[in-house]
């Protein structure tokens, strides 16, 4: 009886810490020079045109239709960030991710989710630094990861 109570206590306490962030380029640099993984949810056309945020992990949420595939998608976050560790998302202009960091948070068990506000065009905007994305397609096409 006693553990019958505390698991639902253990998920509401869960959800209580569970947050998207909400950050900037200069909290982006600084995150993930810190080893935070940057996983950039873009489709293969948009990581060609713009390039990447260097060390980011290519993990494509939605399709060109918008479609997705949750459930999949996590399993290959999975190895990347494990829920009890920070994750920052980054789409083009911040759109997609909030939904994505939503999904996360509220339904994966992530606690500490980094959403880039205004994406990778701000960041290149800024004069962030961004490095061709070709060699990272290559390796998570191989590994079947991106």
């Amino acid at each position: 009886m006693r553990r019958l109570l505390l698991t639902p206590l253990l998920i509401f306490n869960t959800l209580i810490h569970a947050e998207v962030v909400e950050i900037d380029n200069a909290q982006l640099e600084t995150l993930s020079k810190s080893g935070v993984p940057v996983i950039d949810i873009r489709l293969q056309s948009e990581w060609e045109e713009t390039g990447i945020v260097p060390g980011s992990k290519l993990l494509t949420f939605f399709d060109e239709k918008g479609r997705s595939d949750a459930a999949a998608w996590l399993e290959k976050l999975k190895p990347i960030a494990k829920p009890n560790e920070p994750v920052i998302i980054i789409c083009r202009s911040g759109n997609r991710t909030k939904p994505v960091s939503q999904f996360l948070t509220q339904q994966a068990g992530y606690t500490t989710v980094y959403n880039v506000k205004n994406g990778i065009k701000s960041w290149i905007g800024a004069g962030g630094q961004v490095t061709p994305a070709a060699p990272s397609i290559a390796s998570c096409k191989t590994a079947k990861t991106c």
